[in-house]
């Protein structure tokens, strides 16, 4: 039973969750672990301030994410926010959950357990390994919130976020990682109306795409979330010297800089293939292009679901200005129709096909309509890297790999592409490493649908990607009938010669 005296004071904490900080820990004690310290950092004080001032409106989900540098006392205020959220109103449910099991566990959690060894009402509520809730046996499953692991193949644990008119809070911790499935089966459960709905999401800035990263945008899910970003320097506690030896050893706008001092998100995240820096730089480019350039058609085949096929246009570096054609279940015939009149219409100089699983009936359908097309094996050997196109020196794992390495050369040499969400997502989708050969190697489609939801799948970088599969020739290398410059003919009836004879 809470005394009379400390139950008052938790319930004038209810919606200031600055004035539970203030009071619940031995700030300053000289012979406490929290001497030298006088309260909460203002980044800090700011969160639980936005906090308090949006409470009063039950209709509007509370969505506050952070990024930010290492070491400013993110796992402290995901404490305290927590053990408020509890302790102020009875019967709140929750989950906390992080990037991996073993930061939510070692993490995480073992940050929880520090405050709550240090909070003045410690006594009258339990810490287990996996859950903090009431002593009263009565309320043991309505009054908890749960530490839980979060699990593509079971999301269901985040699909029961429901409590009606009393208080729910959500809280994911280096939440950059986390896949977008978990987000959306989260963002489907907090629907219940008339109820407190508190979602936190902090974390380190590792990856340019993904549910975290939008949060930070001005539209989409960005226009729900109070956002910001926080910069390691501006904590009075946090190792400046440090960041200062990572500045000059990797330079002030690098990638680790940006990440790991200033929370801002990378141009390029740790082991994404192509950035989303070059993305957008590569879409805000004006189109330009040369009659003399070759038009590359590359054509994705649709395998099943929700994916699509599609058919891209790129004339040297413009893969804007001709519209690229997308289908939904649509068959080999038909598809291959589609193709024929595209490279007629287009007059394209290469047709190249992912000829892989049921694209090989599209091949053959396309030659069977009198067009020359090239069967392109993702699977295959690299045969594509070099000087011709600007990726001299990478080697890589197959065919795919090699094609989408030398379109990261091409978008940084100044390619144009369509402003197109879709496409942009897709290009800053994959992730990469190296085989055992050293190789670099992309993650398979199949990977990608399956870390960032079903209806993902890079369909349209792919069939950008195939434009690349083999070189073209210039059309400046021959005339109007494809006849090449310096032949000789033995009879011309215009030379200057015979007309004037």
């Amino acid at each position: 039973m809470i005394e009379p005296r400390l139950l008052e004071w938790l319930a004038s904490c209810n919606k200031s969750p600055l004035r539970f900080v203030l009071g619940a820990f031995p700030w300053g004690e000289a012979k406490g672990n929290l001497a030298k310290f006088k309260g909460p950092e203002p980044w800090q004080i700011q969160i639980m301030q936005d906090v308090e001032s949006r409470l009063l409106n039950l209709n509007e989900a509370i969505k506050i994410a952070r990024a930010s540098g290492h070491g400013i006392g993110k796992s402290a205020l995901v404490s305290w926010l927590i053990l408020w959220a509890f302790t102020t109103a009875p019967d709140t449910r929750g989950v906390v959950t992080a990037n991996t099991e073993t930061q939510l566990k070692t993490k995480t959690w073992a940050e929880l357990g520090v405050w709550f060894n240090r909070f003045v009402a410690r006594d009258h509520f339990q810490l287990t390994a996996t859950a903090i809730l009431s002593r009263d046996p009565s309320r043991e499953r309505t009054w908890r919130i749960d530490q839980v692991p979060w699990s593509e193949k079971n999301p269901a644990a985040f699909a029961g976020l429901h409590n009606q008119g009393k208080r729910i809070l959500l809280v994911m911790d280096e939440a950059s990682e986390i896949p977008d499935t978990i987000w959306e089966v989260a963002e489907g459960a907090l629907t219940d109306a008339d109820t407190e709905i508190l979602w936190f999401a902090f974390g380190n800035p590792t990856r340019s795409l993904g549910r975290f990263r939008e949060c930070f945008n001005t539209e989409g899910h960005g226009k729900y979330w109070q956002s910001a970003q926080i910069d390691s320097r501006s904590v009075s506690f946090t190792n400046k010297d440090l960041f200062t030896r990572w500045i000059e050893t990797y330079g002030e706008d690098s990638d680790f800089v940006r990440i790991r001092v200033k929370g801002a998100f990378p141009r390029t995240g740790e082991m994404e293939f192509i950035s989303a820096f070059e993305v957008d730089q590569a879409m805000a480019r004006e189109a330009e292009s040369a009659l003399t350039d070759p038009v590359a058609l590359g054509c994705d085949v649709a395998r099943y679901g929700s994916n699509e096929s599609v058919i891209a246009f790129r004339r040297g570096r413009d893969a804007r200005t001709t519209p690229w054609e997308f289908y939904r279940g649509i068959n080999t015939v038909e598809l291959a129709a589609r193709v024929s009149s595209a490279q007629g219409t287009t007059g394209a100089d290469g047709v190249f096909i992912d000829g892989g699983g049921v694209g090989g009936g599209v091949v053959d359908n396309v030659r069977a309509l009198g067009l020359h097309c090239w069967d392109v094996q993702f699977g295959g050997a690299d045969d594509v890297g070099g000087a011709a196109t600007g990726n001299s020196g990478e080697v890589y794992a197959n065919k795919r790999a090699a094609m989408w390495g030398a379109m990261r050369a091409w978008i940084r040499a100044g390619g144009v592409l369509p402003h197109d969400p879709d496409l942009r997502a897709q290009l800053i989708a994959p992730m990469y490493g190296l085989d055992a050969k050293g190789r670099i190697q992309l993650e398979k489609k199949e990977d990608i649908m399956r870390r960032l939801g079903s209806d993902r799948s890079p369909d349209r970088a792919d069939a950008l990607a195939l434009t690349f599969a083999y070189p073209l020739q210039s059309r400046a290398m021959t005339d109007a009938f494809g006849r090449k410059p310096g032949c000789e003919f033995e009879y011309n009836p215009f030379a200057e010669e015979r007309m004037t004879a």
